[in-house]
């Protein structure tokens, strides 16, 4: 009977060290990503990098989302940080100029860093985005069309950020196309808290100025918050009956809501933020399988939504 219970309790020892064995196995296979960016309290990157979550999910994954609270400076920490442990890969949604030194150091150490709406650069492998350049021409069109071509404009830019940069160089390319369109203010507003309370301050500001009904045709936003809170302060002056357009970029819930009500917010262009994400997931998993990515950028398709379509998903 005890050389039984001796035989049990050393195959019960047997066993368990190959359970601890699978288990350190299983855990050594599983691939570390981190997603850092400073832009998180923003509405489109909260979906895209739900969605990469989302994505992540089904993968032998362990996704750290870090988030610098509207820090860029502290992006560079952050990547040294994953440097130090070691993961798989990098996922990356700020100005990759503003964070080089970061950069660098993981591309010293072999660690692939992938863009999500990031902006190009070589130290990237790629950049998962909307193509920024077609979206600004739809809108900045589709402002020039509604205002017969003449008039007072009013910008709202980002420049600090590469993919919301370019919106703006197009949108004004397409603007200095018409002789009869007067650009009458470029801002830039805070977006340390979303961006709508400063937009709409700006625009109070600027509708303060110019008081003669007519006196601004159109605002053109680089993106959602701002053409919100132009819209917020357009109502709190009782000029909505002007027929101020305003057009935006992302097509957030919020915008969405306001172009189907049918007021001053006329048009968005919606990204698909979950392809983003999902798109950002399938490129990361090609590189951890060891693929080469020979696109310097990829671009997930968008769509124009007007007051026609703003209720569809």
């Amino acid at each position: 009977m005890m050389q039984h219970n001796r035989a049990l309790r050393a195959l019960l020892s047997g066993t368990a060290l190959v359970a601890a064995s699978f288990t350190a196995q299983a855990a050594l296979a599983q691939s570390k990503i981190a997603v850092i960016t400073p832009y998180l309290a923003q509405p489109g990157t909260q979906f895209y990098v739900e969605a990469f979550e989302a994505a992540a999910e089904g993968k032998d994954w362990e996704v750290n989302v870090i988030d610098t609270a509207g820090d860029v400076a502290a992006v560079i920490s952050r990547i040294e940080d994953m440097v130090i442990q070691n993961v798989d890969a990098i996922v990356l949604n700020v100005d990759p100029t503003q964070v080089t030194a970061g950069l660098q150091v993981a591309a010293d150490a072999g660690i692939p860093v992938v863009g999500m709406d990031a902006g190009s650069d070589p130290l990237l492998v790629t950049n998962v985005t909307s193509n920024g350049y077609a979206m600004a021409a739809e809108t900045a069109t589709y402002v020039a069309d509604r205002i017969d071509g003449e008039g007072n404009v009013v910008m709202f830019l980002f420049e600090a950020f590469p993919p919301v940069q370019v919106r703006g160089v197009v949108a004004e390319a397409v603007f200095g196309n018409f002789p009869d369109i007067n650009i009458l203010d470029r801002v830039t507003p805070d977006v340390s808290d979303g961006g709508i309370a400063d937009s709409r301050a700006k625009m109070e500001a600027i509708l303060a100025a110019n008081p003669e009904p007519g006196s601004i045709k159109a605002v053109w936003a680089a993106w959602d918050q701002p053409a919100l809170g132009a819209l917020q302060a357009i109502e709190a002056a009782g000029r909505e009956s002007e027929g101020i357009v305003i057009t935006g970029i992302d097509a957030n819930p919020q915008a969405r809501e306001a172009i189907a009500a049918g007021g001053n917010f006329e048009a968005t262009v919606a990204q698909d933020f979950k392809g983003i994400g999902t798109t950002a997931a399938d490129v990361v998993t090609r590189i951890l399988a060891g693929e080469e990515i020979k696109q310097g950028v990829v671009y997930v398709p968008t769509q124009l939504i007007t007051a026609a379509n703003a209720d569809e998903e």
